[in-house]
């Protein structure tokens, strides 16, 4: 065969991975752009090899997982730097529901997952919430890779270990600390069923300009933060109360009133968005917690609504 054939070949062999990849490192970065740019890295990286070096890795999907992990987790490292200089609040780059759902359970080892102890992991749908991926952006990169590594895409403590730099036991009392941060917030959660009535009463009261319905959906502690990047309008601080709050998303509505509320599925459950004819100008994700809403979490920074306009 020759060399340009074999080439071909090997690249239809590690392709196929690219989907799982950026699955991974959106949930280690939190936004498609920076996944989809370490993914990029790790292939760049691949093909770097000679293809003696290339075939020489017995795994390759163990091979690509582990590096773009690292490539991830130096972007990680960097994060708080760059997220001070950021305008306002950052949040995670919110996605449909079904975008990044994992291709697949099988492990990145490629052999059963090496637990035997199911509290040892975390039951994780394949969906991506706002809800998980805030717990997930309060973490230490290191806590927040051997969480996602293990819990989610089911690579052995021993793997992760080259990935961090730490021993096996050292990253088994990461993943166990991470594990209790995001256990604790799924437990508050409010069930799908209840989370999409009160969403759905919310919407209908912010389209109404009903301040007083508005207001009793909120929690008395509820929080609003609002994403816009510094480029287009958006709170430069957290707006605190349900009185504040719901002003505020009234407000919104008032000042662009060809906009309207449409629902639509998200990782947390129904989630809204504000529409103008075919045009998604923002994400509101809220979060649903003994019957009333806790976190309302608006995306407006139109880098990070690319997937809602597909």
């Amino acid at each position: 065969m020759s060399s340009e054939g074999g080439l071909m070949e090997d690249l239809d062999d590690v392709m196929v991975e690219r989907r799982r990849l950026i699955a991974l490192a959106y949930r280690l970065l939190g936004t498609l752009e920076e996944a989809e740019d370490a993914v990029q890295e790790t292939y760049l990286r691949w093909y770097r090899l000679t293809e003696d070096e290339r075939a020489a890795v017995a795994n390759p999907q163990g091979w690509l997982t582990r590096v773009a992990s690292r490539v991830c987790l130096d972007v990680l490292k960097s994060a708080r730097v760059r997220r001070e200089q950021y305008v306002g609040p950052w949040l995670p780059e919110p996605v449909p529901s079904d975008l990044l759902a994992l291709p697949g359970r099988r492990s990145a080892a490629g052999a059963p997952h090496e637990l035997a102890d199911p509290a040892d992991r975390v039951t994780l749908d394949d969906t991506i919430s706002s809800a998980l991926m805030v717990v997930l952006d309060a973490m230490t990169p290191a806590e927040r890779v051997a969480f996602v590594l293990h819990d989610v895409f089911e690579l052995p403590f021993a793997d992760i270990a080259t990935v961090v730099g730490r021993t096996p036991a050292a990253v088994r009392q990461l993943a166990t600390s991470a594990r209790r941060k995001v256990s604790a917030q799924r437990q508050e959660l409010a069930p799908t069923p209840e989370h999409d009535a009160v969403v759905r009463a919310f919407g209908a009261a912010a389209t109404g300009g009903d301040l007083g319905a508005l207001a009793v959906l909120l929690d008395p502690a509820v929080a609003l933060r609002s994403d816009g990047g510094g480029v287009v309008s958006a709170a430069r601080n957290p707006v605190f109360g349900p009185d504040k709050v719901a002003r505020f998303m009234l407000g919104v509505l008032a000042k662009r009133p060809t906009w309207r509320l449409a629902e639509r599925p998200t990782g947390d459950g129904l989630g809204l968005v504000y529409a103008e004819g075919a045009s998604v100008h923002g994400v509101i994700n809220l979060r649903v917690a003994g019957g009333r809403i806790t976190d309302v979490w608006i995306v407006v920074n139109p880098a990070k609504l690319a997937a809602w306009r597909a």
